[in-house]
């Protein structure tokens, strides 16, 4: 396989003082994405001039010059920071340009700000390991060599980080160019992804969707309730702010990792994958309406949006199509619209449940795509792991 990009998530473990030296570094980037968000406003509003990406490097340098505190940070993470302002003003500029109404980048609480990052391995950043890609330690510029836990899951050169702070904790996101390696079985399986049952596949088994929000839903309310009668601004409202976070984190982990291992599981098991390709933002479209139609049945609309969210479809596929790449295994995301899964009987006079249903069609509709394949016709040769078979018309 080619060369591509893949991101390990490391936790950092600093010392009290090196907790405090991230602190002032993040309070840093924070200040200085506001201030050249300022800076884009007030240029526009009094002089007409948009200023670009280069325009505000150049004061960075004066910036650096006169302050000894930014001064001491790396160059490379300060354009980092200011790159993200451009990338939000880019995004802004092309979705008016295309006819939306999309909201103006706004400036970021320490609360909302995210963190910062390093554009060059070596360059303010280096991720020190042992011959293996677990754990090990990370240096940070004016920080210092902090220990980490973590490990990637193919051997890679580390290009870029992003130094994150979530809920009190530290993370690094480090990019690497690597040759992932995964080995893919030999069955040819046909997959609908569904509300009830997760996976339904063509020969009627399936996987139980474990519903991770539904499960959680009375802790997430007693601690959004907490949260609620607590005074704004208060000590004890930060805390429940806190609890209620780390209970989204935990549903959101459990979810990942049920994901990644479903994925896992699928494309160690094909050699030929088939399903129906989704359209989520249409199918958890709100059913509210306007002013002058309103929706119908908004509130049942409304649970069945959480439902189909909650089993995260899209997250799920787009896990499938990095394994399947990875391990050469074909993935044929048959068109919706065309073959009408959901209504097509697979095999006329077979009473099916509809996703199985659903599951033998992709099937079907994949192997008639693949070097003329037919359907149901077993042993016939397969494309290789370079050629993907066209699901075009």
């Amino acid at each position: 396989m080619a060369i591509v990009k893949r991101k390990v998530i490391y936790r950092l473990y600093p010392t009290k003082v090196q907790a405090a030296m991230l602190w002032q570094v993040f309070v840093l980037h924070q200040r200085l994405y506001n201030a050249a968000l300022e800076q884009r406003i007030w240029a526009w509003k009094q002089n007409g001039v948009s200023l670009t990406f280069a325009d505000q490097c150049k004061e960075l340098t004066e910036l650096r010059a006169d302050d000894p505190e930014y001064a001491a940070l790396n160059a490379q993470s300060c354009q980092v920071t200011l790159k993200r302002l451009d990338l939000a003003f880019q995004a802004l500029f092309r979705r008016v340009k295309a006819g939306q109404t999309p909201g103006f980048p706004r400036f970021k609480s320490l609360r909302r700000f995210t963190g910062w990052g390093y554009k060059t391995h070596g360059d303010g950043w280096k991720l020190n390991q042992g011959p293996r890609p677990k754990h090990g330690s990370m240096r940070i510029s004016g920080v210092g060599e902090i220990k980490i836990r973590g490990e990637a899951r193919d051997t890679g050169e580390p290009k870029t980080v992003e130094i994150q702070l979530k809920r009190g904790r530290w993370f690094a996101s480090v990019t690497q160019n690597c040759e992932p390696e995964r080995a893919h079985g030999t069955e040819r399986i046909g997959f609908d992804w569904g509300i009830e049952r997760f996976l339904t596949f063509d020969d009627g088994t399936g996987v139980d969707n474990p519903r991770f929000l539904k499960k959680s839903e009375r802790k997430l309310k007693a601690r959004q309730r907490a949260v609620s009668r607590k005074k704004r601004g208060s000590k004890n409202r930060r805390k429940a702010v806190a609890y209620l976070g780390r209970e989204h984190e935990r549903i959101a982990n459990r979810r990942t990792d049920f994901l990644h291992q479903q994925s896992a599981k699928l494309v160690a098991r094909a050699e030929l994958l088939a399903t129906e390709k989704l359209a989520v933002a249409n199918m958890s479209h709100s059913a509210r309406g306007t002013v002058e139609t309103p929706g119908k049945n908004v509130r049942q609309k409304a649970g069945l949006n959480k439902s189909i969210l909650d089993g995260a479809p899209s997250a799920f596929l787009g896990m499938v199509r990095t394994k399947a790449e990875e391990a050469g295994c074909v993935l044929v995301e048959a068109p919706t619209r065309k073959i009408k899964p959901s209504q097509t009987c697979p095999a006329c006079g077979c009473v099916l449940p509809r996703d199985q249903a659903s599951a033998q069609v992709c099937l079907q509709f994949a192997l008639s795509q693949g070097s003329g394949i037919g359907p149901g016709v077993q042993g016939a040769p397969l494309p290789s792991k370079h050629e993907t078979p066209s699901i075009a018309a």
